[in-house]
């Protein structure tokens, strides 16, 4: 690691810090041309990686999401001159492995680099972190994501010595007996990374001591590990446990509740981001077990959506503290009247995280909801409550931080970078529109 910080040191961080930006766009384009080339994107599953819609859309969600994560962090990192190379290298050694989490074709190496995406992260909310809390956040993440996660190493070597191969493409291992147990070990450490709500308090505590590149990268592309492996896994094993399943059906839909009546008691803007986070990945846990093609592909879109639309939250979160030294929102307020240009990205992103049309958020929950409505009324009732609770508490952050009288230590002198600013938060918002749109022209 030192070796390769050296080495890159000798071009000069700021070739380096804009080399790393430019690349994550012009890989982002490049997929986008795939996705609207004439014979569209196909599926095939090798020895090494696989391609499909699920692996394709999150590994361009993964460069597009690290590349602003960069972008948005040129202020602290950049100008402030803090280890800009050494924090380029830990975002591109994560970029990389997340890339390769998403396309390898085994189970076993989809394990190995799951596990080994901890470390990278690990060492940017370390090292980058604003508060000494940090290491304490720290250690809470590396004991729930790496204790859950065991059951599931044990089980990848259970099949690999019943059926000899554990690649995606292979369909249902046979051998294999599925049962409530297995069902539990195959989803533990996948639902602790999601998180459902009981294995959650890791996240709000990571998310609020990390860096603004490290909260963009935790909730827009790591959180998504876990329903992506959900998917894998349930197809590749054919988990059918219905009471297991019923189980933690109730669990993350009940839960994803909680949380969102959480969020209302939350004062701390990003504790809040956090907690709704948990309440919108519990409506991916519904799509996956509700095992209908529908609820898949709304997992995707929801996947898809959450990453962009958590991430300018984050940021966002992230600019409301350096303008007012606070992210309480009993002291946050006033920014329609400060900063303009903020609040409207406020507006943006807040409309956009309750759904509203026309962002893919709106058509995400719309299909969650049908394929959880088709597995239980009761269920769906748990959806309808938690999408209104989403509306609620966006329009109580937009409402609690922009209007008001703004407090007097910020009623002048007040420094915010406009340009990043609109440029990191519009990028989100146009391509939530435009994946929207390729979706509706596609289905």
């Amino acid at each position: 690691m030192g070796v390769m910080v050296g080495v890159l040191g000798l071009f000069g961080s700021s070739m380096l810090w804009w080399g790393f930006i430019w690349g994550c766009v012009s890989m982002f384009l490049v997929s986008l041309e795939l996705w609207f080339s004439p014979g569209g994107l196909g599926s095939c599953c090798g020895e090494m990686a696989v391609v499909d819609n699920y692996s394709f859309g999150l590994a361009s969600l993964t460069v597009l999401v690290s590349g602003l994560s960069v972008l948005a962090s040129v202020r602290d990192v950049y100008k402030g001159e803090n280890n800009c190379v050494s924090f380029i290298v830990g975002v591109l050694v994560l970029t990389l492995v997340l890339v390769f989490c998403f396309s390898l074709s085994s189970l076993l190496n989809f394990y190995i680099m799951f596990e080994f995406s901890l470390i990278p992260i690990l060492l940017i909310i370390l090292g980058w972190g604003y508060q000494p809390e940090r290491l304490q956040a720290g250690k809470y993440m590396m004991l729930y994501t790496v204790s859950a996660s065991l059951p599931l190493l044990v089980l990848i070597l259970l099949v690999l010595t019943s059926s000899g191969s554990v690649f995606w493409g292979w369909g249902c291992y046979g051998d294999v007996g599925v049962g409530w147990l297995v069902t539990l070990c195959a989803s533990l450490a996948f639902l602790v990374k999601l998180p459902i709500y009981g294995f959650h308090l890791w996240l709000p505590k990571a998310h609020v001591e990390a860096p603004v590149a490290g909260s963009m990268i935790l909730a827009g592309v790591l959180l998504k590990l876990g329903g992506y492996g959900l998917v894998r896994v349930f197809y590749v094993l054919g988990l059918v446990s219905s009471f297991t399943m019923t189980a933690v059906f109730c669990l993350g839909l009940g839960g994803g509740v909680v949380a969102s009546v959480i969020c209302f008691a939350q004062n701390d803007v990003k504790a809040l981001v956090a907690y709704s986070s948990v309440g919108h990945m519990s409506l991916v846990l519904g799509g996956v077990f509700s095992s209908t093609e529908w609820g898949w592909l709304g997992c995707l879109m929801m996947m898809v959506a959450h990453g962009l639309c958590s991430s300018g939250m984050f940021f966002l979160a992230s600019e409301t503290y350096k303008c007012y030294g606070t992210r309480s929102l009993y002291l946050v307020k006033g920014g329609l009247v400060l900063v303009p240009g903020v609040a409207l990205c406020w507006f943006l992103m807040c409309a956009i995280n309750m759904a509203a049309p026309p962002s893919l958020n709106l058509w995400a929950e719309l299909m969650l909801g049908i394929s959880v409505l088709s597995y239980s009324v009761v269920f769906g009732i748990f959806t309808g409550v938690m999408t209104f609770l989403s509306g609620l508490y966006s329009w109580y952050v937009y409402s609690a931080t922009q209007h008001g009288q703004s407090p007097v230590w910020v009623r002048s002198g007040i420094l915010v970078e406009e340009f990043i600013n609109y440029l990191v938060s519009f990028v989100l918002v146009f391509s939530l529109m435009g994946v929207w749109a390729t979706l509706v022209c596609f289905l």
